[in-house]
C-alpha cells in the first residue's frame, strides 16, 4: 500500500515512541455523558497497569460521533478523573482534531483498492453475524443515491484469521468509523497496551483486520471485568449509573470511591478506604490485576 510520506512518518514516530517508552497505555472515553462507575473501574485498571509497569498513561477523547456528544462532558471527564487522583501524561487528545488524518488514511486505502462502497442497510444485514460480502464484487457507486451515501468497507481477505468479515471504516452518514480511528491513533501515538472492558472484546477482530491491512503490529489488548448492578444489569445501560455525583451527594470522598472500585476488582477487602497512591502500593505487581487478553 502506497501512502503519503506524512502518514508513514506518523507510523514511524509511533514505533519510536514504543521503543523508547516501553509501556504506553490510554483511557479513551466518549463525551456523551458522565463517567459511570463501569467507566471509572476501567480507567482505574488501565491506570494501575501502566503505573505498575512504570509506563505512561494518556487520555484520549473519542468525540467523532458528534450528534451524541455533550459539550459539558469533556471537562467533566477530566475533573472526575483528577478528583480520584487518576492523573494522565501530556495533554488530552481529541479525535475530532484529527479528522483530516483519518480522511487521508481513507483516501490511501481507497487508492490502494482496499475498500469498497457498500449500500447495505442494517435491515439488509439483520441476522448476519459477519458481513456476507453483498456489495464486495459490484460497483455500488461512491456518491449519493436515493439521498444516501454508501458506507466504506475494508476488503478483508477471504481466509482472514480474525473472523471479522469486511470492516466498516467510514459510515454511511459520513462519519469515520470508530474501528479505523482507534487503530490509527494507537499506531500514531505508540500505544503498546489497551485496557478495556470485556464488552469491547467483540471489537477486537475488526481492529486486528485493520492492523493487518496496514501491515502493522497491533497493540496488546487486555480486557477487564464489567460492573453490574444488584439486578445483574451492566451498569452502563442503567439510568442509575449516574457517576460520581451520587457518591459525592452521599458525602463519599475519593478514598471511599477508590476503595469501592478496588474491592469490586478483588484488590482489597470490602470497606477499605485508601488513596490511589496507597492502592498502587498495595498492588505493586500488574500480574495481580483481573485482566485477560
Amino acid at each position: 500500500m502506497r501512502c503519503p510520506n506524512h502518514l508513514l512518518h506518523q507510523l514511524d514516530q509511533g514505533r519510536r515512541l514504543k521503543e523508547r517508552s516501553g509501556y504506553r497505555g490510554r483511557f479513551a472515553p466518549s463525551p456523551t455523558g458522565v463517567l459511570h462507575f463501569g467507566n471509572l473501574q476501567t480507567a482505574l485498571l488501565s491506570w494501575l497497569q501502566a503505573r505498575c509497569l512504570g509506563g505512561e498513561w494518556f487520555l484520549r477523547i473519542d468525540d467523532l460521533d458528534t450528534p451524541r456528544n455533550r459539550p459539558e462532558s469533556l471537562l467533566r471527564i477530566q475533573s472526575d478523573l483528577l478528583w480520584l487522583g487518576l492523573h494522565w501524561d501530556g495533554q488530552p487528545m481529541l479525535q475530532s482534531s484529527r479528522r483530516g488524518i483519518y480522511n487521508s488514511w481513507l483516501s490511501c486505502l481507497r487508492r490502494s483498492g482496499l475498500v469498497f462502497a457498500c449500500r447495505c442497510s442494517r435491515r439488509d444485514l439483520a441476522g448476519e453475524s459477519i458481513y456476507p460480502g453483498t456489495c464486495r464484487a459490484i460497483d455500488a457507486g461512491w456518491g449519493w443515491q436515493e439521498q444516501r451515501l454508501p458506507s466504506w468497507r475494508l476488503r478483508v481477505p477471504e481466509h482472514n484469521p480474525f473472523g471479522s468479515g469486511d470492516v466498516v471504516v467510514r459510515r454511511a452518514d459520513g462519519f469515520i468509523a470508530y474501528q479505523l480511528a482507534t487503530v490509527i491513533d494507537e499506531l500514531s501515538f505508540g500505544i503498546t497496551d489497551v485496557v478495556r472492558g470485556n464488552d469491547l472484546r467483540d471489537a477486537l477482530p475488526s481492529q486486528l483486520s485493520i492492523y493487518a491491512a496496514l501491515g502493522q503490529k497491533p497493540s496488546r489488548f487486555w480486557h477487564g471485568p464489567l460492573l453490574y448492578d444488584d439486578e445483574g444489569q451492566k451498569l452502563s445501560k442503567r439510568e442509575a449509573s449516574a457517576g460520581l455525583d451520587v457518591a459525592r451527594s452521599k458525602g463519599e470522598d475519593p478514598a471511599h470511591v477508590i476503595g469501592q472500585l478496588a474491592a469490586g476488582l478483588g484488590l482489597v477487602p470490602l470497606g477499605t478506604r485508601l488513596s490511589i497512591d496507597e492502592l498502587l502500593s498495595e498492588v505493586r505487581d500488574a500480574s495481580t490485576l483481573p485482566l485477560n487478553s
